[in-house]
């Protein structure tokens, strides 16, 4: 038992909720990095804290102290992607690692939305008005200047003009019926998005690997992770539900299950769901 000055560490669902709890005080990197103690459970998130700490010493240095924010982000650019190598991994994209903050400063390759979360906190650390943009399909970092706004794709460190936002966007509008009558400025797609916005993203991109991969287990501590962080994202405890039937668990399948459909009165496969969930209710315990 715990004397007065002996409390127990909190487990590591535990540790991220009381970091997401608050948006208002919602330290995206610390909540990102804690995401790959599902992992790696030995995972020292304070000592990767430190890490960064040390790179971000390291680029202010470089930075004059009358240094514009021009020059803050030129500086930056060059230490992030020419001389620290921080890019896409090309070659392994699906890897969960890329997900993971710890592996992506180890082995300086990611996806676009772990990048942005590093490339983010550095930029923010230097007193840039950075911002990270959930664009469809490929997440993108934008800072605004006192003479406009550079959108930054986080995978190659390529800024892009208006007409290149707008090339990537035409397969998603066309995909969506977004044209003609419906088409939409591109500055709709560069809003800001929340700390929360870009870790339920992050969530997503890790979920979908282990979908895909029939990876039960982690896929539940995946969605273990999006209900803590959007405990009404009602299509997340259906996704559980279906996991934990996969895995041969009836009781917890049909707790989720029976929440979802309680729900998603509107949902298109609520009949579907239903008819699940009574199979499982007469599966033998």
């Amino acid at each position: 038992m715990p004397t007065a000055y002996e409390y127990p560490a909190p487990t590591p669902l535990g540790y991220f909720a009381a970091l997401v709890g608050d948006d208002d005080a919602l330290p995206l990197f610390e909540a990102a990095t804690s995401i790959a103690q599902d992992e790696y459970p030995d995972l020292d998130v304070q000592q990767v804290l430190g890490d960064v700490d040390q790179m971000l010493a390291r680029v202010r240095r470089r930075c004059a102290a009358d240094a514009g924010p021009l020059q803050r982000l030129r500086t930056l650019n060059q230490f992030f992607f020419r001389d620290m190598g921080f890019g896409g991994n090309v070659n392994n994209y699906y890897d969960p690692d890329n997900s993971f903050l710890n592996a992506v400063l180890r082995t300086r390759r990611g996806i676009p939305i772990t990048l942005a979360v590093l490339w983010l906190e550095l930029a923010q650390g230097l007193g840039l008005k950075a911002k990270g943009v959930n664009f469809p399909g490929h997440f993108m970092v934008k800072v605004n200047l006192p003479n406009g706004q550079v959108v930054i794709d986080p995978f190659t460190g390529q800024s892009l003009s208006r007409e290149d936002l707008s090339e990537r966007l035409e397969p998603y509008k066309r995909r969506n019926g977004l044209v003609d009558d419906f088409d939409v400025p591109v500055g709709l797609y560069l809003q800001a998005a929340t700390p929360r916005d870009i870790l339920a993203r992050l969530l997503r991109n890790l979920k979908e690997i282990h979908r895909t991969q029939e990876d039960w287990l982690r896929l539940i501590a995946v969605l273990d992770r999006l209900l803590i962080l959007l405990p009404d994202a009602w299509i997340e405890y259906r996704d559980r539900g279906l996991a934990w039937a996969e895995m041969g668990d009836v009781r917890l399948a049909v707790a989720d299950l029976e929440t979802y459909v309680e729900h998603a009165d509107d949902a298109l496969d609520r009949e579907t769901i239903s008819h699940r969930l009574q199979e499982l209710r007469r599966a033998p315990n």
